[in-house]
């Protein structure tokens, strides 16, 4: 069960939110040759300007894609709304 999710009003009810999900660890994600990453939403947007713009810090652990040399993000404008440089 995926609260969070929910509470994010990715699914409409409970009952739309998956049993079972695939997880990866962090370590494997950083073994990928690239990583795409899509973020849309205002709600991102803070989430965001830490982890591009931050301190790489295991509080986030989203921020450690800065030390990847094959990241991408995409994002909305709302979501790439409060970084301070916007490309």
């Amino acid at each position: 069960l995926a609260p969070g999710k929910f509470n994010e009003a990715a699914f409409r009810s409970l009952d739309e939110v998956p049993a079972q999900a695939i997880s990866m660890s962090i370590r494997q994600i950083m073994k990928s040759a690239a990583i795409l990453c899509t973020v849309p939403d205002l709600r991102k947007a803070e989430s965001v300007r830490l982890a591009v713009e931050g301190p790489v810090t295991n509080r986030l652990p989203a921020s450690i894609l800065q030390e990847h040399a094959q990241c991408e993000f995409y994002m909305d404008a709302p979501a790439a709304s409060l970084l301070k440089k916007q490309t």
